[in-house]
């Protein structure tokens, strides 16, 4: 299949285009978040390529993967009038928890005729989809290798702008595990967060650079609130790193509690994290439980073959 979509999640597309068929990834001259093209670095396989908002409109595309309620009017523009779920079979990833008045969001796409999948079996559930088909596949992603080592007896956060986003990313929660533990905090613009004694920052690494410093700390700490299943968490586990995670949306399946610690007490997370760092074999091993864990129910494989079963069964109009 010819596939149009495009690079909004660096993780989630980087797993996505390594199955079988072709993606089609708008790029504008200035790489606006509607234009990024494909990632930049050379570690996507060729099937993913740029092509140009003005070529669209002369490109056979067989199914639209849209990922924000805007792009169905973008690809209808940048098609040349061909509408996403009325002249050419259409498919909505929703990545995220409802942000609204919580369990009755309706969503956006609701009604449109536009069937949605669901990055979790807790977001499908929360969001009020009217009716309109929707399924679940869980994310995948292209498994770095174990890394762990956890040398530095530190925690590891990955979190991207934390300071505007707060506390649905447990940004208010980082000064009291920097003070107790110390935290080595990772992602977009951390480096906005106040100056705290114990807390460090490391914005503006490549993935590959992530991959290699984050499994050097003892533990990582996911402190989201209300997100969806971050992949950063994903990533972690399939490094082998031991687990600190607030019980919220998915984690209480993503995170076997042999894998370290899951807690929703707020005066929990720092001792959690003290036990592992204090016994750095009972760390790793809760990290391989991790690791085991997130390859059988977030490998590539699975993930690939689901979203090959729902894109069949958009173009062929049978329905999720």
């Amino acid at each position: 299949m010819r596939i149009l979509m495009w690079h909004v999640h660096d993780a989630w597309t980087a797993a996505f285009v390594r199955g079988r068929h072709d993606y089609l990834l708008p790029v504008t001259s200035d790489r606006c978040p509607d234009g990024l093209g494909r990632d930049r670095t050379g570690e996507w396989p060729e099937a993913a390529r740029d092509v140009a908002v003005e070529e669209l409109a002369d490109e056979d595309v067989d199914v639209v993967v849209l990922q924000r309620p805007h792009e169905v009017e973008l690809a209808e523009r940048w098609l040349g009038g061909r509408r996403p779920g009325r002249d050419i079979p259409a498919v909505y990833m929703e990545h995220y928890a409802p942000a609204g008045a919580v369990p009755d969001t309706r969503h956006p796409m609701s009604g449109g005729g536009i069937p949605i999948v669901h990055l979790t079996g807790f977001n499908d559930l929360l969001w009020d989809c009217a009716g309109t088909p929707t399924t679940v596949v869980e994310p995948g992603i292209v498994d770095p290798g174990r890394r762990y080592t956890g040398d530095i007896e530190r925690a590891g956060v990955v979190v991207n702008d934390p300071v505007r986003r707060g506390r649905s990313v447990g940004a208010d929660l980082i000064p009291a595990l920097a003070e107790g533990v110390g935290a080595d905090v990772f992602g977009r613009r951390v480096d906005h967060l106040p100056a705290h004694r114990g807390l460090r920052t490391f914005p503006g690494l490549s993935q590959q650079d992530l991959h290699d410093h984050l499994p050097r700390r003892r533990v990582y700490v996911h402190l989201n609130r209300w997100t969806s299943l971050g992949l950063s968490l994903i990533e972690a586990m399939h490094l082998g790193m031991p687990v600190v995670a607030l019980a919220m949306n998915e984690i209480p399946l993503a995170v076997p509690q042999e894998a370290g610690f899951v807690t929703t007490r707020r005066d929990e997370i720092v001792p959690a994290v003290r036990h592992l760092m204090k016994d750095p074999d009972v760390a790793g091993e809760a990290g391989l439980i991790g690791r085991r864990h997130a390859k059988r129910r977030y490998g590539l494989g699975r993930f690939l073959d689901e979203w090959d079963d729902v894109l069949h069964s958009v173009v062929t109009g049978t329905g999720l």
